[in-house]
């Protein structure tokens, strides 16, 4: 067949060949190469009469592309999410309601949970029962009995308790699954695309473009593969970063020859190079291969700039320290907003723990927080669920006790509303809700991965004789590239992450021309004492802290910072460590 080249001149050669290319397809797309206009160009150089499927990864992807497909003139192509396209097979046939996912003290009730020594331990069942469903609702497999489980959970007391009530936990999730299935209670979205899955649907397009592959379910994923038409997955390998959802990397599932958009109009190539030296630490676990970026951008984007963290606790830290501490902005902006990262998925809130750490249950909303004995027992169930948000709330509330509600008081009282973004001096993110967001420039937070986190993880997996998690070290590796490459035009990187200052015959950062004169100002000074009476920066306060936390005296901390015993006292009770 042939294509109809349209405004070609304006695309690229490597855009070229993906539109002139018959048959199944797989695109891997470096960040920011231009995957939605490849795609909708190869959607419009197919026959007009053939009827085109894009499939978005989310509804702000699906409008932006409904809007160029309609500019386009193209009413031959539905654009859908893969939720809603199961929704219209799945809901209305079966008079289906959808509700929320249910509370683990919920399920307790709905099952008649019962097992293990305590409550707690109760909640744990009911909380891995839920997620053994929407591991399955993910899934391809038929039963739930085909999925094994334990290897999505670490080798830690999780491990151990999930072990131990694994047949309990299977029996609970079917139940749980049968009655959303006869309609006992409402189902879930991830339900209703199971059931579409499971139902082995002929849909009736011929062509299917799927966008953002690297980051779909295998339940969606199955009905992609097992249609007639002529298929294209679309999405970069190293940006997958969200298996914790029970994502699969597709881009390695679907065998299809595999075409390549390497160039990238985001950013230049000073950030195109940190962002490969980010990806060969796949070198460390054997999964890397040679990556080509050529940055094209001219390092001129416009916008606020944004501080991105790997978690929410370093981000809320972060915050507290430039904006209270340091006061360097006086207006800021949560992307998905301050709210979504005081709470966990359960909708526990960073007051309720705090509450809870102050003894005082008279004032806690969440009913599973509430039935916690005390703050102790709560860690203990964030431990044996895994819940690592809950556990990042647990730490910020112990880090600042009394003085949190002041600074979150304070935080809110700086905070921008979604229709003044634009206004705010930095944006507030982590890299999961940065997710297809640019900014002109970024500052990491120093809780990435680093070369040494990676090699301890190996060291100690191979002292206590277990395989290593080499999935979860290559997703963290790709949340560090995912981070790198929402820079437009600068990226600012905390010493110890920096990926081309790592190893052994790695060069240290240089400091900027008016530090070093100030540093050699210093050492002239006193020799021994060449930080004394500087101003602190992050990356030295971090490494204090590590120091102490790794049970050095503060005489030793001294030495090694280059700074006097009172100092580094002072900091520390600054901290709240002393």
């Amino acid at each position: 067949m042939k294509v109809r080249l349209l405004r070609i001149m304006k695309l690229t050669d490597e855009q070229k060949h993906i539109i002139e290319t018959e048959g199944d397809i797989k695109i891997n797309a470096v960040a920011g190469s231009g995957k939605t206009t490849t795609i909708t160009h190869y959607a419009k150089a197919r026959p007009s009469g053939k009827r085109i499927l894009y499939l978005a990864f989310n509804k702000s992807v699906k409008n932006e592309a409904t809007l160029r497909f309609e500019k386009m003139g193209m009413e031959n192509v539905r654009v859908s999410t893969a939720h809603s396209l199961a929704y219209s097979h799945i809901v209305p046939k079966y008079g289906y309601k959808i509700g929320e996912i249910p509370r683990p003290s919920d399920l307790i009730g709905m099952l008649s949970i019962r097992g293990g020594k305590s409550y707690k331990d109760m909640l744990a069942i009911a909380y891995h029962t839920l997620s053994l469903a929407s591991y399955f609702c993910n899934s391809s497999a038929q039963k739930v009995r085909d999925l094994n489980y334990l290897a999505h959970i670490g080798h830690d007391e999780q491990y151990t308790f999930v072990e131990q009530h694994y047949d309990k936990i299977i029996s609970y999730a079917r139940a749980y699954l049968a009655k959303m299935d006869a309609g006992e209670i409402d189902i879930t979205h991830d339900f209703y695309l199971k059931k579409f899955q499971l139902e082995a649907p002929s849909l009736p397009y011929e062509y299917i473009l799927f966008d953002e592959g690297q980051d779909a379910s295998a339940a969606m994923l199955d009905v992609f593969l097992k249609q007639r038409g002529t298929k294209v997955i679309v999405g970069d390998s190293h940006q997958q970063i969200y298996s914790w959802r029970y994502a699969v990397n597709s881009m390695e599932l679907a065998q299809f020859p595999t075409l390549h958009l390497t160039q990238s109009f985001r950013f230049p190539q000073k950030i195109a190079d940190i962002a490969i030296s980010a990806l060969k630490y796949k070198n460390l676990i054997d999964r890397h291969s040679p990556v080509t970026i050529q940055g094209r951008g001219k390092g001129k984007g416009t916008g606020v700039a944004a501080t991105i963290a790997r978690t929410n606790l370093m981000l809320l830290i972060s915050a507290i320290e430039n904006v209270i501490e340091k006061r360097l902005h006086k207006n800021i902006y949560f992307e998905g907003g301050m709210h979504s990262y005081l709470r966990n998925e359960e909708g526990g809130s960073i007051y309720d723990v705090y509450n809870l750490y102050n003894e005082d249950k008279s004032r806690i909303k969440d009913e599973l927080i509430k039935g916690m004995k005390d703050i102790d027992e709560l860690e203990e169930y964030a431990k044996l669920t895994g819940d690592y948000l809950l556990t990042s709330l647990v730490d910020v509330v112990k880090k600042y006790r009394d003085d949190l509600p002041g600074y979150l008081k304070s935080l809110r009282g700086k905070c921008l509303p979604d229709e003044n973004r634009h206004k705010a001096d930095m944006i507030y993110t982590t890299v999961h809700k940065s997710k297809g967001l640019e900014y002109p420039k970024v500052s990491l937070v120093r809780d990435f991965i680093n070369e040494k986190k990676i090699k301890s993880q190996l060291e100690e997996a191979e002292l206590e004789k277990t395989p290593p998690d080499f999935d979860a070290i290559n997703e963290e590796i790709n949340i560090l590239y995912v981070g790198i490459t929402r820079a437009m035009n600068e990226i600012v990187i905390p010493r110890e992450i920096h990926p081309d200052f790592q190893g052994a015959d790695a060069k240290p950062m240089p400091p900027e021309p008016s530090e070093r004169k100030q540093q050699q100002r210093q050492s002239q000074k006193n020799p021994a004492l060449p930080h004394r009476g500087q101003p602190w920066d992050e990356e030295e306060e971090y490494r204090m802290i590590e120091l102490f936390e790794d049970d050095h005296e503060i005489e030793a901390i001294a030495r090694i910072l280059g700074r006097t015993p009172t100092a580094i006292r002072m900091r520390l009770e600054k901290r709240g460590l002393l």
